[in-house]
């Protein structure tokens, strides 16, 4: 009883680690991105997720010491390029946020060349099963709705970071990410309540363990 209940409350402040942080490091970032006198400090908020998820893939990497060995160098680079990375940090953010959208855009829209599987239809035979015609129809619909969001995110960063003040793009990227992404997957599931049977229907903690099943390797093959 104690151990069950032990494992909910590890789970649960878990999960409140991951909102908080997904809450705290885009107003950090915002407040980086956007001030008028940029020190290191606002630099190492751009440079050190990165610099953590190259530790992280080093760790996993099989040549773990070389791994962490050029991790190592690649901090002691950055140090030495200091003055220049305080100057030009926010190419730093921009990489990360059009980056990471136009990579996401493309693995969804390369899902629907022919001969593929669309991403959202592997998503949802994870869930369902064999895929019913109606359900098929929707799946790829919506991988084109995925792929379309994040090629606009990516133009529009790109337009913005080139022709907007930094703190307008800086809102854009940093405060609404996750709320348009939040307001992306609602506008999706209310679609689903209304095109789908309800035997096709998947809710939100379904789609976030298919989610979880293909990081962990079960995704269907995509051909």
């Amino acid at each position: 009883m104690k151990t069950g209940l032990a494992a909910k409350l590890l789970r649960a402040s878990r999960w409140a680690a991951v909102i908080a942080a997904c809450i705290a490091y885009p107003v950090l970032a915002h407040l980086a991105a956007a001030d008028a006198h940029p020190d290191l400090l606002d630099a190492a908020v751009a440079i050190v997720p990165l610099i953590a998820l190259a530790v992280v893939l080093a760790w996993r990497s099989p040549q773990r010491p070389l791994m962490l060995l050029l991790c190592l160098a690649g901090c002691v680079v950055l140090y030495a390029t200091s003055a220049w990375l305080v100057q030009h940090y926010n190419w730093v953010f921009l990489l990360q946020h059009a980056g990471i959208q136009a990579l996401l855009g493309v693995a969804f829209a390369r899902t629907l060349r022919a001969g593929q599987v669309p991403m959202v239809s592997r998503f949802a035979a994870m869930i369902h099963g064999p895929l019913t015609p109606a359900l098929a129809r929707y799946t790829r619909q919506v991988t084109w709705a995925w792929s379309l969001y994040f090629a606009f995110m990516t133009g529009l960063s790109l337009l913005l970071f080139w022709l907007a003040p930094i703190g307008v793009w800086s809102a854009f990227a940093n405060l609404l990410n996750l709320p348009l992404l939040g307001l992306m997957f609602s506008a999706e599931y209310v679609a689903r309540l209304f095109l789908l049977a309800p035997s096709d229907r998947a809710g939100p903690l379904e789609a976030i363990r298919a989610y979880r099943r293909a990081s962990s390797g079960g995704l269907p093959p995509s051909s």
